[in-house]
């Protein structure tokens, strides 16, 4: 095939439609593999929802369970034998495993033609992300917060949100949950029982895996405090056991809805106190914000951290809040990093939050009436912020 040069026109067949100028000028020896990358660009980014179905049905059935029985290492057939999924669909799961090696979460190994061993099937292997799949209690697992955040009530209202960014004339009230369900997320948590343990089930999931990694690596933001209460710590409080465990001297204290608070276990190490954050905050050196301030527009932000301001004593005496949640754009420039961050924006329009860059926090914290502040950005899409009236 004879490539079309700048300015020298092919000519053209009798039934052939006329090419633009813009055609003839694309379509140039120099930008043929820009195009070739353009293409692929376009129908990766088009498909890429196939990448989280594919995860969804990974988790519904149990396959890293499945090849974990198998010490870490299994065919199609021996994942089969251990997944609740009918043998005929075997062509099925090899097809469904190779995007979901192409992806990451697994690792394959094919026979060698050389193998004496008479396997002639691929081995799929778990990785480190596939780990994060088990439901073995002795790992962390994020298991509950990746069924939430796939669920169909989730996703079906997600659909609207890049369109409700630009097609609807005013705010609206209700977030695109809201628009797709009627009511918000924290409605319907409140009527259906099943969806709110789920909720409740993703966080803690979440707040089991990440703390032992604050602790670790940014442990240092917790010494020198005699007190802290967990806002929005949910009924397990987690985080707080898990920084009442690490600094036994640390009075610790989840503070949160009525209704939660009741869920809270009898023998749990921590205290429980009953209340509404926006209203007022008990007293203590620092309070503790784990993923709560994105769920909220500036205003709801603004208000909230008056109220921790209200709670805590000045800088010089220990006072602080400590922060984990987004900053969009920090850390290393990895593109894997930045894409999630921006992902994770905009899912969270379907709750009416909103993910911060350095800017955005910035202007909330003083407009609360606060100092000063840190980012240590040591938690992978989150950092810590450490601030300070």
């Amino acid at each position: 095939m004879r490539l079309i040069k700048p300015h020298h026109p092919a000519q053209r067949k009798p039934n052939e439609p006329p090419r633009s100028a813009s055609y003839e000028m694309a379509h140039t020896e120099d930008s043929t593999q820009e195009l070739l990358q353009a293409h692929l660009q376009l129908l990766h980014e088009s498909l890429g929802y196939i990448k989280s179905t594919a995860l969804a049905v990974a988790l519904d059935v149990g396959i890293a369970d499945a090849i974990h029985h198998y010490s870490g290492s299994a065919t199609v057939s021996q994942i089969l034998a251990r997944i609740d999924v009918n043998p005929s669909k075997q062509r099925g799961l090899r097809r469904l495993m190779r995007m979901l090696t192409v992806s990451g979460i697994f690792t394959v190994q094919y026979p060698s033609p050389s193998s004496s061993d008479g396997c002639d099937e691929a081995l799929y292997q778990l990785t480190p992300a596939s780990r994060l799949l088990l439901s073995d209690s002795r790992s962390p697992s994020l298991t509950p917060l990746l069924t939430m955040l796939l669920s169909p009530l989730l996703a079906s209202p997600l659909a609207t949100v890049v369109s409700a960014l630009v097609r609807l004339e005013e705010q609206p009230d209700l977030s695109a949950f809201g628009i797709a369900h009627g009511e918000t997320v924290w409605d319907v948590a409140d009527q259906e029982a099943a969806f709110n343990i789920s909720l409740h089930d993703a966080f803690a999931a979440d707040t089991r895996f990440l703390m032992p990694i604050v602790l670790k690596e940014c442990g240092h933001v917790f010494q020198g405090i005699e007190s802290l209460v967990d806002v929005g710590g949910g009924p397990y409080g987690s985080a707080a056991v898990a920084i009442a465990a690490a600094f036994p001297h640390v009075k610790c204290s989840v503070l949160d809805l009525p209704h939660v608070v009741a869920q809270a276990p009898s023998d749990s190490k921590v205290q429980f106190v009953a209340g509404d954050m926006f209203e007022s905050i008990p007293p203590a050196n620092a309070i503790f914000l784990k993923w709560i301030l994105h769920d909220w527009g500036d205003d709801e932000c603004i208000k909230l951290l008056k109220r921790c301001k209200e709670a805590i004593p000045t800088r010089d005496a220990g006072g602080k809040v400590i922060i984990i949640d987004m900053v969009l754009g920090s850390g290393p420039p990895d593109e894997k990093r930045k894409e999630t961050q921006v992902l994770f924006d905009l899912l969270m329009i379907a709750f009416n939050g909103v993910e911060r860059d350095d800017q955005e926090w910035k202007k909330i914290f003083f407009e609360a009436g606060f100092k000063d502040y840190k980012i240590i950005t040591l938690l992978g899409i989150r950092s810590v912020i450490e601030l300070y009236p």
